[in-house]
């Protein structure tokens, strides 16, 4: 029964790292969008800045 008892809790304990493992990776894949969302949204700001100040150098240039 010991040996049972033993190949049960080998187990629970594989099981319960796995899960530990997956919701880690989910939490490092989360952070990963997130940091990725952040560029892009950052990426997109400076665009519309740049875009900005290109039309103010048109806007300059022909007055």
């Amino acid at each position: 029964m010991d040996s049972q008892k033993a190949s049960y809790n080998a187990g629970v304990a594989k099981g319960q790292t796995e899960e530990k493992a997956s919701n880690m990776m989910d939490k490092a894949s989360n952070a990963a969008q997130s940091a990725q969302d952040s560029m892009q949204e950052a990426g997109q700001q400076m665009k519309a800045k740049a875009q900005g100040a290109a039309d103010a150098m048109k806007d300059g240039v022909n007055k």
